[in-house]
């Protein structure tokens, strides 16, 4: 890929836009100082017989106005990223969530209906789009020049990136982390959709491989591994008197704040989620005894995402 990629997603325009402001700012800062290097090395050359004898005076008014001068300009600057990186990380409530794993070599990404590719992306125009990226081996670095997006996905963890991509097109993904001798090949597409073709192709996507939705096999998975012995058809949660134990209801917690037993209150995002299904014995629930088995090596993460997908169509405790 050669010469200028254009953008195209808003964001990825105030991100040139940034950049550009930067490298002006730093130019007119060069050229200032090499401009005054220049001026006083022909002002001071040796045979130029300017008098150096004056002792130097301070202006305190040229010397304040330029530090205050310089000091508001990269403070804007500061501001203007900082609000932009901000706003990049802080996806829309409405937008559409898709999960993305990496693993040498490939990305592999699940839709909320089922709908599986590899080393592609498709996703429709002017709608919000939300991905949550983990990595099932090592780091690995989710990247879409066209989109000015790059980020670290890592193992054991979850990270969230969203972006609204404006006009249809394919456009190149690409993995810009060294991450083993089959890096070079991890590469795809993304391909964006008017609405009516993205449907249609969530359709044919489905139709073809014969998946149920992310919630409905997440579902599958919550009894298949027992879960519901504990926490109850449909996450009900589980007394002593019903199932036999105590667990905490799982039909609206994701989203909430929960207690653990340190003492400390964390959201149950899906981040949570995932240690509490992985790694229990650092997220126990104040109140609940230590009897929650991990996971961990058992269900890989794709099933994670299900399990967590599950949960949180739990919100209105209607789904069973």
């Amino acid at each position: 890929m050669s010469g200028y990629l254009p953008s195209a997603t808003a964001e990825g325009r105030e991100i040139d836009f940034l950049i550009l402001a930067l490298a002006l700012v730093s130019c007119a800062v060069l050229v200032l100082v090499f401009a005054l290097i220049f001026l006083y090395m022909v002002r001071y050359r040796a045979e130029s017989g300017a008098y150096r004898g004056a002792p130097g005076r301070k202006t305190w008014r040229f010397e304040i106005s330029w530090t205050a001068a310089t000091l508001a300009v990269f403070f804007v600057l500061f501001i203007w990223g900082g609000d932009l990186y901000v706003r990049l990380f802080q996806p829309p409530a409405d937008a559409l969530q898709i999960y993305v794993v990496g693993k040498q070599w490939m990305w592999k990404v699940e839709h909320q209906g089922g709908q599986r590719e590899i080393n592609a992306l498709h996703i429709p125009i002017n709608r919000s789009i939300q991905l949550v990226m983990t990595s099932e081996d090592v780091i690995h670095d989710f990247s879409i020049p066209a989109f000015r997006i790059k980020h670290d996905v890592l193992p054991g963890r979850y990270e969230s990136l969203w972006f609204q991509v404006e006009t249809p097109g394919i456009f190149e993904l690409f993995c810009t982390q060294l991450c083993g001798v089959g890096h070079y090949s991890m590469t795809g597409e993304v391909v964006a959709l008017t609405q009516p073709e993205f449907e249609a192709w969530l359709s044919g996507a489905a139709a073809s491989g014969e998946r149920d939705d992310m919630a409905a096999a997440g579902k599958a998975l919550f009894t298949a591994h027992g879960c519901s012995g504990c926490h109850g058809e449909g996450g009900v949660g589980g007394s002593p008197a019903t199932t036999g134990v105590s667990a905490p209801a799982l039909a609206g917690l994701f989203g909430r704040l929960v207690k653990l037993q340190t003492g400390a209150t964390v959201t149950a995002d899906e981040e949570f989620l995932r240690d509490c299904i992985l790694t229990p014995d650092r997220t126990r629930i104040a109140g609940y005894p230590r009897i929650m088995p991990s996971f961990l090596g058992q269900i890989g993460e794709e099933d994670v995402l299900r399990l967590i997908a599950y949960i949180k169509s739990l919100r209105s405790g209607s789904r069973t």
